[in-house]
């Protein structure tokens, strides 16, 4: 077969016939089977139109190598990663494109104890075999069950708060149509909350646009939807709900940034001394909280796979990217996009303060231009001439993931993005908006490049 190009750094993803298909699915569930060597495996699918068939394929793929698969149904991404660890399975493979156009489609895929299967940990492999199509015939044929795994993990989900002692909030909910609704619903009958809910209906359309709160035009109708209702916090989703975004009761976007160093402070409250990974965006906020509260701070490469391997092999209780991903020890080191916000509407409800507060003292003391992205022809070039530019004169310097460069006062970390053609800028200073903006608009000017 000629090339397959929807492999990317950390999952299969592209436009539907031109890049993933019904045959293409097939190939990589024989290709997944003969790198993986499972037994057992849980396979689900989000709620684009073109996943059922995708999913159908995929499965038949694992039961012609010999593969029993678990199918769990439509859902989030979160159900394989709970489904693969909870039941002791070999593996995981979820269909979804999150929060990418209706068009494009997606197959994320995990091994044992839901460990990712990445660039470096597989995925090139995986395309290497599906691309040369020589599959053995299996001595057995594998077969599909059900796999029902819902009610086990909303137990799981609520276990991270006292739910007896909750209290009422008013909360607006915006599924963006895709996954996160009917999970909202059966978590809400569990809770004292009063939930508005926009978009809230799954639909593969998306009709009213992508669900990417990333993108600031798609925040506009949660936040007018949280001042006009009197709400107590804002909550949105993207598409396959592994990701959430949070608005104060005034509407105002909280920054991924400010939430890793909230969640931070609610672990390590119950949990002190516990270890903390961040990513190497944005520093200072989180390791001054985690420092205070006596936990211990650990940095590692952005990306789930980088943070996942960190959190196992430091046991970290949580880990957190300004990306909005969070992760959880306990939910076998993955990601999900339900636990953050229930944590965080515990902490409203434990200090008794809004959301504004909470983190409205930590932007104050440390802003931040948030995640600018710029298209440029040469990222390593570009980086390369900041590098020669800014390193001579800082207090220190580091190439985890980019560049990294701290001074007295401020700081920037500069990277190319591990899954599209872009350079992301974080720049935040202590406490001196004016500089911040100052050093990201002198640093823009020497990048370049167009708006990404």
């Amino acid at each position: 077969m000629s090339s397959i190009n929807c492999f990317k750094a950390y999952d299969v993803r592209g436009r539907v016939p031109e890049d993933l298909n019904e045959d293409i699915a097939y190939l990589i569930g024989r290709a997944y089977a003969a790198f993986v060597d499972p037994k057992r495996v849980a396979v689900g699918y989000d709620i684009r139109k073109s996943s059922p068939a995708l999913r159908d394929a995929l499965s038949r793929g694992l039961v012609d190598s010999g593969v029993e698969v678990l199918d769990i149904g439509i859902g989030g991404t979160e159900l394989i990663y709970f489904a693969t660890a909870h039941y002791g399975l070999d593996g995981g493979l979820m269909v979804t494109a999150s929060h990418n156009p209706p068009n494009y489609n997606g197959i994320k895929m995990v091994r044992e104890e839901s460990r990712p299967l990445s660039e470096d940990t597989g995925l090139k492999q995986i395309r290497d075999l599906a691309e040369r199509n020589q599959f053995p015939v299996a001595a057995q044929t594998g077969k599909i069950e059900p796999l029902v795994v819902l009610d086990e993990y909303l137990e799981h989900i609520l276990s991270y708060v006292d739910v007896a002692a909750l209290k009422p909030l008013k909360i607006v909910v915006n599924a963006g149509n895709g996954g996160a609704g009917p999970i909202v619903d059966r978590l809400g009958a569990h809770l004292p909350f009063e939930f508005t809910k926009i978009q809230h209906e799954p639909d593969g359309n998306f009709p009213n646009g992508v669900p990417n709160p990333m993108v600031e035009e798609n925040r506009t109708v949660t936040a007018e939807a949280v001042r006009d209702n009197g709400a107590d916090l804002g909550i949105a989703w993207d598409g396959d709900y592994d990701r959430c975004f949070f608005f104060d009761e005034h509407g105002s976007f909280i920054e991924g940034y400010y939430i890793v160093g909230l969640l931070a402070a609610a672990f390590l409250a119950d949990h002190p001394g516990s270890k903390i990974v961040h990513d190497p965006r944005l520093t200072w906020n989180t390791l001054d909280i985690v420092n205070s509260a006596g936990g211990i701070p650990i940095e590692s490469k952005s990306g789930h796979a980088f943070i996942k391997d960190t959190m196992r092999k430091q046991d970290a209780i949580y880990g957190g990217e300004m990306s909005a991903h969070h992760y959880f020890r306990d939910f076998s080191y993955a990601d999900s996009g339900m636990i953050p916000w229930l944590l965080v509407s515990q902490m409203i409800v434990r200090q008794g303060k809004p959301l504004s507060e909470l983190v409205g003292e930590r932007m104050r003391a440390f802003p931040s231009s948030g995640e600018i992205n710029r298209r440029v022809e040469n990222a390593a070039v570009t980086i390369k001439k900041i590098e020669a530019q800014y390193a001579a004169a800082a207090d220190s310097v580091n190439y985890l993931d980019g560049l990294s460069a701290e001074y007295t006062d401020w700081r920037f970390n500069l990277r190319a993005s591990n899954t599209e053609p872009l350079l992301r800028l974080n720049v935040e200073s202590r406490g001196d908006e004016a500089l911040m903006k100052t050093k990201t608009a002198e640093l823009l000017k020497t990048i370049g490049g167009e708006p990404g």
